[in-house]
């Protein structure tokens, strides 16, 4: 196939096993990890779980990205969306809260199938960069309950510098207005689990914290009561960004405490991380299947 389905549209050839695009990847999916996650937010995880399929490859280049091993080194197993879609139900037999697909926006088309092959009975989260197109979501209408959207920058040459993203500020705030479009405001069952509704996450990084401020002011300006924002300390340095000098190191509890404060004074509902999760120990091995 020639490829334009992600912002980038690098109208790139893809065969089923190997890519000449942005991403790098072919057309089938490649999975490198598929396990129940018990380290989303309460409602996403819960007591159970969270059904996670981790996919391998991404669409940006996050100079920090803590899973590096798989976002660009392609590390995984290469399945069929028939294959995908035994992964779901193996899930679910597993008794997890919902089916959560985690970074596949360059596997849209086959992501589809696997969904129209078999839709399981619980929610399915879609886990993404938010850096995605109209394409992807259009092809994802109807089959996904829960959208799950990174928000990470209020600045486009920020973006650039750190993810090598164009105009990532205009995609990222439409994609998640066709997310909300789709799935409308959040819902939850009687345990307080998420059944549908768009929850943004944004990541806090060391010596940004003017960046996060305004991201937060930006989701409130444009969505108001409409989204739930996640706001994560996890940030540990990984990758390039070890040896940088303002990303190299964790946020101080003063960073935090500032974005947290802004969060709250906006009044927007959602969740905020403990700041020990700042941990390695929380990024998954990418063993491809565990626990299932």
């Amino acid at each position: 196939m020639i490829c334009d389905i992600c912002p980038r549209k690098c109208h790139a050839e893809r065969g089923e096993r190997v890519g000449h695009g942005f991403c790098g990847m072919g057309t089938l999916p490649v999975v490198a990890r598929v396990a129940p996650h018990f380290g989303e937010e309460p409602c996403i995880s819960g007591k159970n779980g969270s059904g996670t399929v981790f996919f391998s490859g991404c669409t940006m280049k996050c100079v920090y990205c803590q899973n590096y091993e798989i976002s660009a080194l392609n590390k995984g197993v290469t399945v069929t969306p028939k294959g995908l879609a035994e992964c779901y139900r193996e899930l679910e037999k597993s008794g997890v809260h919902n089916i959560n697909l985690v970074t596949a926006d360059h596997f849209a088309p086959a992501v589809r199938e696997s969904l129209r092959i078999y839709k399981p009975k619980l929610p399915v989260v879609y886990n993404c960069s938010g850096y995605t197109s109209p394409a992807i979501l259009t092809m994802l209408k109807g089959l996904v309950d829960i959208y799950l959207p990174d928000f990470k920058y209020s600045d486009d040459a920020l973006a650039a510098k750190l993810s090598k993203t164009p105009n990532y500020v205009d995609t990222a705030l439409a994609s998640i207005k066709e997310m909300l479009f789709q799935v409308g405001s959040p819902g939850f069952d009687s345990e307080g689990m998420m059944t549908k509704g768009v929850l943004v996450r944004h990541l806090i990084l060391p010596a940004h914290t003017r960046n996060s401020i305004d991201c937060l002011r930006l989701l409130h300006k444009t969505f108001n009561d409409q989204i739930m924002v996640s706001l994560m300390c996890q940030y540990v340095p990984w990758g390039e960004a070890k040896d940088d000098p303002k990303l190299g190191r964790t946020i101080t509890r003063r960073e935090y405490d500032k974005v947290k404060r802004e969060l709250f004074e906006l009044g927007m509902d959602g969740f905020t991380q403990e700041l020990s999760s700042a941990k390695t120990e929380y990024i998954p091995d990418w063993d491809y299947c565990a626990d299932i």
